[in-house]
């Protein structure tokens, strides 16, 4: 019997609502969702990283902050727990996880929410304390997800058995339609229709490895004076990306865009999807470029490989290398009929990264 007396109550724990990839699949989750049968919650712990929660409540799911009430996320988290706030608990975030478990466990069986964790990253990115905290409470869950077999090769051996691989995904449906709007997004972006533009959506963080794709620019631009780059996302290398992008005098023709909203709109405007990471899970930008048509340069991180196969749907380069990145983008610069061709076989493979299959998965694993 769940604790609304006719749905299953669900509540998500993560660490912010930014526009991470891990928060998108739960907006993604909260609009196509069965709120027939679950009612769902979110609660998170980073103050000012709600972007999010305007679309999430939109979806009629409750946003709360925790800490919000008390000033301690975990004294919180844990009076959440204790006062039969749910049914079954879905952690997002290592450290979030590692503190809800045992407070969880602690709780009588009869009254005990049910533990679900998706592992969103690969495991030797998380730091030390993180790490160890995750590990010396992971087998107090009920089930567990891993977002790609890359993620899912990462994880301690013998953990591994344990952990199913699951693709959460997006609405291809929804990102499809943008496509629609490339010429208008291409002039708000002032690109003519002879430029090619090559634009990356990611967070401004050390491993999204932007110095590549600065110095990687820096080569495809100095050969080719008919290309242009845009940058969407915000971070705390900010600072040190908008000084080497002086240092290599990109101009406007490398330009930062800063947070968008919009961001699946200005995407349907690039002719080239980029990302230069050096490390990754399965980056939901990547599906949604790839939901749009675009053909992606990508260096061969995380679960990359497992969406784009090299010369398929893009070209894919070792990472850390800015020199094999712009070769790999000046091939497809140069060559518009490969462009097309990757677009479209992009567009046929993202089918496999429809959330609806995911979510229903997620779902049953809610009630098993």
């Amino acid at each position: 019997m769940s604790l609304s007396g006719t749905r299953t109550d669900v509540l998500w724990l993560v660490k912010g609502l930014g526009l991470g990839g891990a928060e998108q699949l739960l907006a993604t989750h909260a609009a196509l969702g069965d709120h027939d049968r679950f009612r769902y919650r979110v609660a998170y712990v980073v103050p000012g990283k709600d972007a999010l929660a305007p679309s999430l409540e939109a979806s009629g799911v409750e946003v709360v902050r925790l800490g919000a009430r008390s000033g301690s996320w975990v004294v919180d988290l844990a009076r959440m727990v204790r006062t039969g706030g749910a049914d079954v608990i879905h952690a997002h975030s290592p450290l979030v996880a590692a503190v809800a478990r045992p407070v969880v466990r602690s709780q009588p069986r009869r009254s005990r929410p049910r533990l679900v964790y998706t592992e969103h990253n690969r495991w030797p990115m998380y730091r030390r304390p993180t790490r160890f905290a995750n590990w010396a409470t992971y087998a107090l869950d009920d089930a567990k997800l891993a977002v790609s077999a890359d993620v899912h090769a990462s994880l301690p051996e013998r953990t591994r058995s344990r952990v199913e691989v699951l693709i959460h995904g997006i609405d291809t449906t929804e990102v499809g339609r943008h496509i629609s709007e490339r010429e208008g997004a291409r002039r708000e972006l002032g690109i003519r229709d002879d430029e090619v533009l090559i634009g990356t959506v990611a967070n401004l963080r050390p491993e999204k490895g932007y110095p590549y794709l600065l110095k990687a620019a820096r080569q495809v631009l100095g050969a080719r004076a008919d290309v242009r780059f845009v940058a969407i996302g915000v971070g705390p290398r900010m600072e040190a990306a908008q000084a080497l992008h002086a240092e290599l005098e990109l101009g406007d023709r490398f330009r930062f865009l800063g947070l968008r909203e919009d961001a699946q709109r200005l995407m349907a405007a690039f002719d080239v999807f980029c990302l230069s990471s050096l490390h990754e899970g399965l980056p939901v930008a990547l599906m949604e470029a790839m939901s749009l048509g675009r053909p992606t340069v990508a260096t061969a991180a995380g679960g990359v490989p497992e969406a784009v196969r090299d010369g398929v749907e893009g070209l894919l380069v070792e990472p850390a290398r800015a020199d094999l990145l712009a070769q790999a983008l000046l091939r497809l610069v140069e060559a518009p009929d490969l462009r097309s061709a990757m677009g479209v076989a992009s567009a046929e493979r993202a089918s496999i990264f429809d959330a609806t299959r995911a979510i229903r998965r997620i779902e049953e694993l809610y009630v098993t």
